[in-house]
């Protein structure tokens, strides 16, 4: 009989939500050469229920927490959160994607293994310990959104979106491992935790290891798409396929930051007065480009497209903070932006038709009338983003202001001031939407059709998360709070 060895066991405990998710992939894309066409749909469901079973097995990795595999991955109630996020979002975008792969004609098992593997490699990023364990969570994630990106193969747009994301996220990468080969140079360490040791004992902060910083915020500003690496944003998001537009836009981002925010706050805070200008730069860049930038758009698509640049804005003023209550905001604040973000890409899944061929906002006339329910979701999940009162939005906003003002100082003052400014610019192309909904006159060339159930449960679930986060969310803001102490901030 063969005994396993109890730090192995512990091992895999820890990592159970990305032992879950590969194991499930691996089974779709077994089964997916031996069940027929009309059979496929059955693997999306299975991935689905893969998701779940993800999500309770964060509860066994909750009760096993600790360093793992060498001190390489962290298990600690942060990544925990990050974790429950991010497979959230999968298990959004897998029930929009049913009905929609039979619609375009490309309903296959890879499309939901790529997925699951994807988010295996965001869960890596959440809870790396180490820069080199995090580039492999990276290129996991990285290499399945590529190929997500052209899942149409027969249309351009979406073959364009995925070689310009391959491209432009390959500099990206060479620039995050470049930084590392910096960081290790000077400090002798890509250990997270033990690279604030290697700079006290070293007495000053090595231009090495400055630069390295630089060179690893610019790869990963490309992932959450802050400024000035934003520019790919708008054309992967419009030619994706639309249910992998709500997971690009709102689980890398996610898993991105939470890895941001272990290099930023926890390796290299004592550089915090340096890095801070910098990620007060990007944010006020990244807030007034994503905001202008969708003021402009007729394309329903591109428009969430920079709504989305604007929001890495935004939870860069809560991450400017670098506190416990700074990275509490960012948690809360990413959890909201991940409903309503995958919410309002689902509508547009929906209502994009077969082709993708309605995504303007002359498309939505009339849609308050013709699917009252679905206008309805729609419109709670732009309310969110432009952050109205009693919804999640609004008070991700709020804990985001909150943190960077209770650091004082000027220098967060203004970026309060301006992100404040910039949250009344993105009422107008929010309430445009809104607006068309209901009091345009009806598309006569739009014919609606049912919303799928697997579509219904995805949005009511969107549409309930991001209501109980504004109404009650002393819940979820006391788990990202205790997310944030896990970490040890000094």
């Amino acid at each position: 009989m063969i005994s396993i060895p109890a730090e192995q066991i512990a091992n895999l405990q820890r990592l159970a939500p990305e032992v879950v998710l590969c194991l499930v992939g691996m089974v779709i894309m077994i089964a997916d050469a031996f069940v027929s066409r009309a059979g496929r749909r059955a693997l999306g469901w299975l991935a689905f229920f893969g998701s779940l079973v993800a999500l309770a097995a964060v509860r066994i990795a909750a009760e096993h927490t600790g360093p793992a595999y060498s001190h390489l991955f962290s298990n600690d109630t942060f990544s925990l959160f990050v974790h429950v996020v991010v497979i959230g979002a999968a298990a959004l975008a897998i029930l929009g994607s049913l009905d929609y792969l039979d619609r375009e004609g490309i309903q296959r098992g890879e499309f939901y293994a790529l997925v699951l593997f994807a988010v295996a490699g965001m869960g890596m990023l959440a809870g790396a310990n180490e820069l080199v364990t995090a580039f492999i969570g990276l290129e996991m994630s990285s290499i399945a959104s590529y190929v997500l990106a052209g899942f149409r193969r027969r249309a351009e747009p979406s073959n364009e979106a995925s070689l310009k994301y391959f491209l432009l996220g390959s500099f990206a990468t060479a620039f995050f491992l470049y930084g590392i080969a910096m960081v290790y140079g000077a400090t002798g360490t890509t250990r997270v935790d033990m690279v604030p040791a290697a700079l006290e004992s070293a007495g000053r902060l090595p231009v090495l290891a400055l630069l390295g910083l630089g060179l690893i915020f610019t790869g990963l500003g490309f992932k959450v798409v802050a400024a000035p690496f934003q520019a790919y944003a708008p054309d992967v998001y419009e030619g994706a396929p639309a249910p992998v537009t709500a997971l690009l836009a709102s689980a890398p981002k996610a898993a991105t930051f939470a890895l941001m925010v272990r290099v930023f706050s926890v390796s290299f805070q004592s550089a915090g007065p340096i890095w801070f200008w910098a990620i007060w730069v990007s944010a006020v860049l990244t807030m007034f480009i994503g905001n202008l930038g969708a003021l402009v758009q007729n394309n329903v698509k591109r428009m969430l497209a920079y709504s989305s640049i604007a929001h890495a804005g935004y939870i860069l003023v809560a991450f400017a903070a670098s506190t416990e209550l700074g990275v509490a905001a960012v948690l809360f604040y990413l959890a909201a932006y991940v409903l309503m973000k995958a919410g309002a890409f689902l509508v547009v899944t929906h209502v994009s038709q077969e082709g993708e061929r309605r995504l303007s906002i002359q498309d939505y006339a009339g849609l308050g009338v013709r699917q009252p329910a679905l206008a309805a979701c729609f419109s709670l999940f732009l309310l969110s983003l432009l952050g109205l009162p009693a919804t999640g939005g609004f008070l991700g906003k709020f804990f985001a202001f909150q943190a960077a003002l209770e650091r004082q100082g000027h220098a967060f003052i203004w970026l309060v001031v301006i992100a404040a400014i910039n949250s009344v610019i993105g009422a107008y192309y929010y309430l445009r939407v809104i607006i068309a909904m209901y009091f345009w006159p009806p598309s006569q060339d739009y014919t609606p059709s049912p919303v799928a159930p697997a579509l219904t449960l995805a949005l009511t679930a969107a549409a309930a998360g991001v209501v109980y986060l504004g109404l009650l969310p002393g819940r979820v803001h006391d788990l990202a709070l205790a997310a944030a102490q896990s970490l040890a901030l000094r």
